[in-house]
């Protein structure tokens, strides 16, 4: 057990939620910050629930994320037979036993011992048959399970989380390691696949803190080393209670699909119940394997808080190359050609698109929402607030003709340096300031109020586009009137 290995156990009973991904990223990063292995086991003993596509998915999110695995991923129900044969083992040891009680009968034992207030802790009367009565009544046919028999002693176990741990005796049920069909359970499959694995760190949810001690047992009644162990307090929605649908989107693919980015939930969940020891919240993968350790894990729920996950996203998507946003982007373009809603000549556009917005996104799909007029021209003044603030002047029309007739003048001198020395000129020769051409002029190019710098914008549209624009404000603006009319702002 001197190699460091961590696992993720994955069920492919469902999508990868939220929970899940952080336990594989909390077990990832220990294991490339010990320079050990990280890898992989499918628990997929559950015939009925376990599908081939959520595995597939799982695993497909996993790479997403940037967690990749050392070696094949061992597959749980294809070692049943070495579960048995563990079984076997502690029977031998004495650290098991045959109970012939039906299922039934076991209840009501442990009803009838919570009625009387005696001890809760489930005793079957079959632990005290000779080993030689059970083998006979077991070789007959007579169905049973296999329990583990806990000893008179307390489990006392350090948590990389919750520190020293103490579970006494009389709080554990001699727990069943065999079922009646024959079929080995969680408790005795996960230490056997962990001691078959390797497994030298467990990092796992609280929801397992109750299997611990059952498991230290089993490896101690083995002679086994048990893994260390570290249990992570389960994550929690805005309103206190385990995170759920409710709160949003829970498994991994869904926040792909609305536009997420994998360094961005990395770091987020990383970072959720976790702290690097300083006030970093954008990290690299690189960043967070160099600082991780486990003393940096809250003993107390973390809080998913959705806004600051879509705040992290825009932080990444502006530290991200443009041209790997622009292939990010391009598939949704294509479907908006497809569709009707751009045009395709002007596809050349997307890459400074993604430039001049990629600061002021929070998803890389608003480059296309946001920024729809470098693409095409502006159908109408879209920020209603904007265009009654700064379209008042009763002479804008031809001041934009003016602008409009400067800009046209510069022809292939058209850049932003060329647009803002022109606009300047003229705010000075009519003896006005500037802002009375640089809002309106933002709002003939794009239609809205706010938006990348102005001049910026003007160079990446071209002089044709831009004087184009501008002269259809003007025009816009004698039928409308200053400001003009543009409806009800409930009809925004």
């Amino acid at each position: 057990m001197s190699q460091v290995r961590l696992r993720f156990a994955p069920s492919p009973t469902g999508y990868l939620h939220i929970g899940g991904a952080r336990t594989a990223i909390f077990n990832y990063l220990l294991a490339r910050k010990l320079g050990g292995q990280f890898v992989l086991r499918i628990e997929d003993t559950d015939k009925e629930r376990s599908k081939p596509e959520y595995e597939d998915e799982i695993l497909n999110a996993m790479k997403w994320l940037g967690l990749s695995w050392d070696d094949s991923p061992l597959r749980q129900s294809l070692h049943k037979s070495f579960h048995r044969e563990t079984v076997d083992e502690l029977l031998e040891r004495g650290a098991a036993y045959r109970d012939f009680l039906t299922i039934e009968d076991a209840k009501k034992l442990k009803d009838e011992a919570m009625r009387k207030g005696g001890l809760v802790a489930f005793r079957s009367p079959d632990r005290y048959l000779s080993a030689q009565e059970a083998e006979e009544r077991a070789m007959s046919g007579e169905p049973h399970c296999v329990r583990f028999r806990i000893p008179d002693e307390a489990v006392i176990y350090q948590d990389g989380v919750h520190g020293r741990v103490e579970v006494g005796p009389d709080t554990l049920d001699d727990f069943v390691l065999l079922r009646q069909d024959n079929s080995p359970t969680y408790q005795v499959a996960v230490v056997a696949d962990d001691y078959e694995m390797g497994i030298s760190h467990v990092i796992r949810g609280d929801d397992h803190i109750s299997n611990t001690p059952k498991q230290i047992l089993i490896y101690k009644a083995l002679n086994w080393k048990p893994p260390q162990f570290a249990h992570v307090p389960l994550i929690l929605g805005s309103d206190r209670k385990r995170l759920s649908k409710r709160h949003g989107a829970t498994a991994v693919t869904e926040y792909r699909k609305q536009g997420f980015l994998a360094e961005a939930v990395l770091s987020y969940l990383a970072l959720l119940g976790w702290s690097p020891g300083d006030d970093r919240e954008i990290m690299t993968m690189d960043e967070l394997v160099e600082a991780f350790d486990i003393s940096g894990i809250n003993n107390h729920s973390a809080i998913f808080d959705e806004q600051k996950l879509e705040w992290m996203n825009g932080r990444f998507i502006s530290l991200k190359p443009t041209n790997e946003l622009v292939e990010l982007i391009e598939p949704q373009y294509v479907e908006k050609v497809r569709a009707g809603v751009l045009p395709e000549e002007t596809q050349q556009m997307l890459p400074i698109a993604v430039e001049l917005l990629k600061t002021r996104v929070r998803y890389p799909q608003e480059v296309l929402e946001k920024g729809h007029y470098f693409f095409k021209d502006p159908e109408t003044i879209e920020d209603r607030k904007a265009a009654k603030k700064r379209l008042k002047d009763d002479d804008l029309p031809e001041r934009l003709e003016r602008l409009a007739d400067e800009y046209q003048k510069l022809a292939e001198a058209f850049n932003a340096q060329s647009c803002e020395d022109a606009l300047r000129s003229l705010a000075e020769e009519l003896e006005i300031g500037t802002g009375k051409l640089i809002h309106p002029t933002r709002l003939a190019v794009s239609g809205q109020g706010a938006g990348p710098s102005l001049f910026e914008m003007l160079e990446a549209l071209g002089v044709d586009s831009v004087t184009r624009r501008m002269r259809w404000l003007a025009e816009f603006l004698r039928e409308k009137g200053t400001p003009p009319d543009l409806g009800s702002d409930e009809d925004n």
